[in-house]
């Protein structure tokens, strides 16, 4: 194993403890301008998010109306209400982003699919670089508000919904990851410099409770405004 993952996997709580769950449940709290731009303004403010740690599954409740709630996978997004109707369905979602820019709205299933597809990940990492298919990498250090970071490339495979094919995570001395560089495919490709402070310990389990997301400069710095997205995390349960 990469060495860089093998700190970082021990820092978030180490694979064996994480191979012991199974699923994940959080409450989630949604800012930023995305929301506005994408005409779905409110209806991320307190939601409740659950995962499967070791398949890309994810659930939203409520979602819009206060009895709906979406099941997310790669492949497939399904909008439904608690007497088990189908409110709304999306076969291959990615596909459906063609031609999008970061200006583009987006259909209830589509923003239930980026949301889904993104809590993911952000919520499985770095354990989910463990997974069959990932590709790790160390690249060069990079200095950041007096401290140096170790970076970790990390390629994704095909069958796995991300932002991108290659991404960037930056490693503390303490092996916690702080930030996270990706461009947003479905969005026109928006470069993203993503933040993740807060971290809490749950069940063994090692993750960040704030996420702040800024647009990324060619240089790797950062615009601190607007900020595009905000994800605060409370009520973990493993």
């Amino acid at each position: 194993m990469n060495d860089l993952l093998g700190l970082t996997l021990q820092a978030h709580g180490g694979l064996e403890r994480w191979n012991q769950l199974v699923m994940l449940s959080v409450r989630a709290a949604f800012g930023g301008v995305l929301w506005t731009i994408k005409g779905k303004a409110g209806m991320l403010d307190d939601i409740g998010v659950t995962i499967e740690l070791h398949r890309e599954w994810t659930s939203h409740s409520p979602f819009g109306a206060s009895d709906h709630f979406t099941v997310v996978t790669a492949d497939r997004v399904l909008i439904e209400n608690t007497d088990g109707d189908v409110v709304d369905e999306l076969m291959q979602p990615r596909a459906s982003f063609q031609g999008h820019t970061l200006q583009t709205q987006w259909t209830d299933p589509q923003l239930a699919y980026f949301i889904g597809y993104g809590l993911w990940n952000y919520l499985t990492f770095p354990f989910s670089f463990a997974m069959p298919g990932f590709e790790v990498a160390e690249l060069g250090p990079w200095e950041e508000n007096g401290e140096t970071w170790r970076r970790l490339q990390v390629t994704f495979p095909d069958d796995i919904a991300t932002h991108c094919k290659v991404q960037t995570y930056y490693v503390a001395k303490d092996g916690l990851i702080r930030r996270h560089d990706y461009d947003v495919d479905i969005n026109g490709g928006t470069p993203g410099a993503h933040y993740f402070s807060a971290h809490t310990t749950v069940a063994g389990i090692t993750l960040p409770t704030q996420h702040r997301i800024y647009l990324r400069n060619p240089d790797l710095s950062h615009e601190m405004e607007p900020l595009i997205v905000s994800i605060d995390i409370r009520d973990i349960r493993f």
